[in-house]
């Protein structure tokens, strides 16, 4: 069932959601699971990858998985790691949109909402901005989404706040080539990335790889097929490095690095990609990958 071409509207999507907010968790993920996926969700016996990211939303709680899904707090856990280099230059952090003096910040920059998907605002060239419209999305970001829409426990407790940032450079093919590491255990198993995305989504191709950047005939349902042929990244070996540095204390975390012409930067830890509703193409990909979540013992398995 595509629900997005049912309810089109996402400010109506969200409206719904709220209206749900007294559902518990695991009965509004289960209801979630069936209506995005078609298929009934097994928390019992889970053997998908898409299932077990919803047995790890349920009953995996690590409070340091809160500190790094905070876009601002993530940056010290870099730190900790000894990887402050691949960071970002961070201009600012708010907590109040009056905070923001857009007349000291840089003609280009970044801004995001701290604890919000796909909450960016990229300025190319603050000259051409008017200020009033962006701070008319900074507000919208602060009063929308809830973090519980997704049933996503490790970003309940996130502050919101607005941080803003550089905005990185694209590259010759106007691409800001982004590389996805799925990590298990501090193990990178696969990774993808997409090409002609950043301007317009619905045009973006999407490819799986293995950690030996051999392009594998995996993507997500919803992007066609990378057709080109992609070279591997400068210093990629480096890319695996870092991935498994910052993966290695949690079961399971999708790391976001971009390479521009071999400048590896930090983007972000994803603990539960797409939700945990994507759907592979072909289908059996999402149990290929669940075969490499290993599940971590918890007494709240008992209380499925």
């Amino acid at each position: 069932m595509d629900y997005k071409k049912i309810i089109r509207n996402q400010e109506v999507r969200f409206r719904i959601l709220n209206l749900l907010r007294f559902v518990p968790d695991k009965t509004m993920i289960k209801l979630q699971y069936r209506i995005k996926t078609g298929r009934k969700l097994n928390l019992k016996n889970p053997k998908r990858y898409t299932e077990k990211l919803q047995w790890y939303k349920l009953f995996y709680r690590d409070p340091l998985m809160t500190r790094c899904s905070d876009k601002y707090e993530v940056r010290s856990y870099v730190e900790e790691k000894g990887l402050e280099k691949y960071l970002t230059k961070l201009y600012g952090v708010y907590e109040d949109l009056k905070e923001i003096n857009f007349s000291t910040l840089p003609n280009s920059f970044a801004i995001k909402h701290t604890n919000g998907s796909g909450a960016n605002y990229f300025v190319k060239d603050k000259r051409s901005e008017n200020i009033d419209d962006i701070k008319a999305i900074i507000e919208g970001w602060m009063t929308a989404r809830k973090a519980d829409y997704g049933r996503e426990w490790c970003y309940y407790d996130v502050k919101p706040r607005i941080i803003v940032e550089e905005l990185i450079e694209r590259d010759e093919n106007n691409d800001i080539p982004d590389y996805k590491f799925f990590c298990f255990n501090g193990k990178v198993k696969y990774l993808y990335t997409m090409v002609d995305y950043v301007d317009n989504h619905k045009n973006g191709r999407c490819s799986f790889f293995t950690p030996e950047f051999q392009q594998l005939p995996y993507r997500r349902s919803e992007y066609k097929e990378i057709n080109r042929p992609i070279p591997k990244p400068e210093k990629f070996d480096e890319m695996l490095k870092i991935a498994e540095i910052l993966s290695k204390d949690f079961p399971h975390v999708r790391v976001d690095l971009y390479n521009i012409k071999g400048r590896i930067i930090f983007g972000e830890l994803t603990f539960y990609n797409a939700s945990g509703y994507t759907v592979f193409t072909p289908d059996e990909f999402d149990s290929v990958l669940g075969d490499k979540f290993l599940l971590p013992m918890k007494k709240s398995w008992k209380g499925v």
